[in-house]
C-alpha cells in the first residue's frame, strides 16, 4: 500500500492517492485549521484557548524548528491530485517507550469519510513494519468511533488497557503486531 522513498534525510510515502511527507512552514495553516475543528471534548492543551492560541505563527516557529512534535515521523498528508494538504498520519513517541510508537492521524473535516485516513495509516503501518518495529499502539477515546474504525480497518484490536477519564472520555489502548 505505501511506498517509502529517500528524498535526502526525509521520510515520504506514497499511496494511490497521498503522499505523506514532512510539513512545510506554509501548512501551519492547515495545522491552525485542525485545531480549530476539534472536539470539544478533546483536552484542552490540544485545543486553540481563549486568546487564540497557539497562534499561526507559534506552529510556523514549530514546523520550522521541530519543536513540539514528539514524532518519529509525524507526515503531512497531501492530496496528490489536488495537491493540498488535508491534515497527517504518522508514528510518534509512545508511552511504552521508543521501540514502540504509536500511530496518529487527524484529518481536515471536509476530507473525512474519503477513505484518507484508511489509505494514509495502512502506509504508515507498511513503513513502520519496514524500519523494524514489532508492535505499535495507539491510543483513542473511546466516543471518537470514526478513528476506531480506521484502526480497526488497518489491523489493531483493543486490549483491556483503559484510561479512564470523566472530562474527555476514556482513553483505549489499541495495539498491533507487526
Amino acid at each position: 500500500m505505501g511506498v517509502l522513498s529517500a528524498q535526502g534525510p526525509e521520510t515520504v510515502l506514497e499511496t494511490d492517492r497521498l503522499l505523506l511527507r514532512p510539513w512545510r512552514v506554509a501548512e501551519a495553516v492547515v495545522q491552525r485549521e485542525l485545531w480549530t475543528e476539534r472536539d470539544p471534548r478533546v483536552p484542552a492543551h490540544r485545543r486553540l484557548d481563549a486568546e487564540g492560541r497557539p497562534t499561526l505563527g507559534e506552529m510556523e516557529g514549530w514546523i520550522r524548528d521541530g519543536s513540539r512534535t514528539p514524532s518519529l515521523a509525524l507526515l503531512a498528508a497531501e492530496r496528490r491530485s489536488e495537491g493540498d494538504v488535508v491534515g497527517y498520519c504518522g508514528l510518534i513517541d509512545g508511552a511504552l517507550g521508543p521501540d514502540e510508537p504509536e500511530l496518529a492521524f487527524e484529518l481536515l473535516r471536509r476530507v473525512w469519510g474519503a477513505g484518507y485516513a484508511t489509505e494514509a495509516a495502512g502506509a504508515v503501518v507498511g513503513w513502520a513494519q519496514e524500519s523494524g518495529y514489532h508492535r505499535l499502539w495507539a491510543t483513542v477515546r473511546d466516543w471518537n468511533v470514526a478513528s476506531r474504525r480506521v484502526l480497526t480497518k488497518v489491523g489493531f484490536a483493543e486490549t483491556a488497557r483503559v484510561e479512564r477519564d470523566d472530562v474527555h472520555g476514556d482513553s483505549l489502548f489499541m495495539t498491533r503486531s507487526l
